[in-house]
C-alpha cells in the first residue's frame, strides 16, 4: 500500500514537471509573451494526482494485447485532461488537441523511465544473485 502511495506521488511529480516543460514550450512557441501562473501548476499537479490515482486500477485491467493496454490508459489520460480543462478553464489558452498530444508524449516518456527503471532493477538484482551464488559456491568448497 505505501509503495503504490509513495508511486503515484512520484509519478504524479514527474508528470508534472514533465508537462510543465512542455507547456512553457508551447506557449513561448505560440504565445509570445505568455506566462505559467502558479495557480496553473497547483491545477496541472492535482490533474496528474487524479491521473496516476486513475492508472493504479487501469493496471488491474490485463489484457493479451498491450495496445489494448495501452489505448485504455491514454484515453483515461486524456478524459481526465479533457474534464480539466473544462474544470479550470485551460481552453482559453490551450487548445483540446495540444492537451491529447502532451498527454501521450507524456505517457510515453513515462512508459520508456518505467522501462529503463525495471531494466536496472533486473540488472541490479541478477547482479546480487550472482554474487550470492557466488558466495555459496565459495563456502562450500
Amino acid at each position: 500500500m505505501m509503495n503504490n502511495i509513495k508511486k503515484v506521488a512520484v509519478d504524479s511529480l514527474m508528470c508534472t514537471g514533465a508537462a510543465l516543460v512542455l507547456l512553457t514550450a508551447f506557449i513561448r512557441i505560440a504565445i509570445p509573451g505568455g506566462t505559467i501562473l502558479l495557480n496553473t501548476v497547483f491545477e496541472i499537479l492535482v490533474a496528474n494526482i487524479v491521473i496516476n490515482l486513475g492508472l493504479v486500477l487501469t493496471k488491474r485491467f490485463e489484457s493479451s494485447y498491450a495496445v489494448l493496454e495501452f489505448l485504455l490508459d491514454v484515453s483515461y489520460i486524456v478524459a481526465v485532461l479533457v474534464v480539466s480543462g473544462v474544470i479550470f478553464g485551460w481552453y482559453s489558452t490551450v487548445t483540446v488537441w495540444y492537451l491529447a498530444v502532451m498527454a501521450v508524449v507524456i505517457y510515453a516518456f513515462a512508459v520508456l523511465t518505467s522501462i529503463v527503471r525495471t531494466r536496472k532493477n533486473i540488472k541490479e538484482i541478477n547482479e546480487l544473485l550472482r554474487k550470492r551464488k557466488e558466495k555459496q559456491s565459495g563456502a562450500a568448497s
